[in-house]
């Protein structure tokens, strides 16, 4: 796979990973209790949800592709380049998640893509 490929497949199995782990939290609801036992019992719970399962092996392919871009590809490359995944990330969240996103955020992420822009020149 050349390392374009690679990084699409990272931002795609990245943006795939994070969008699932905020549904599967969201299903679960919110963390109030931190002690012991209720931490147990909440590992429990996630490690039946579907979404977090889900998040947990496109976040397995996001780690082995950046694995691989980071071996045919400098890391100086590899490590801006993949933060391209906060663009597609914020784009799920405003129309999958129906999140607002602001002025900020989305100023942020054009920002980002205009950092990958010149490293891709």
């Amino acid at each position: 796979m050349t390392k374009w490929g690679l990084v699409g497949l990272i931002v795609l199995a990245t943006s795939a990973g994070e969008v699932l782990q905020s549904m599967g939290m969201k299903h679960n609801g919110e963390i109030h209790d931190f002690r012991p036992g209720a931490l147990r019992s909440l590992a429990a719970r996630l490690v039946q949800n579907r979404y977090i399962i889900a998040s947990v092996l496109a976040m397995a392919v996001s780690f082995f592709a950046f694995m691989a871009l980071v071996s045919v590809a400098e890391l100086s490359f590899a490590v801006p380049v993949t933060a391209s995944s906060i663009i597609l990330e914020t784009v799920l969240a405003k129309y999958l998640l129906k999140e607002t996103i602001g002025w900020k955020r989305g100023a942020g992420a054009l920002l980002v893509a205009c950092g990958v822009a010149l490293l891709s020149l």
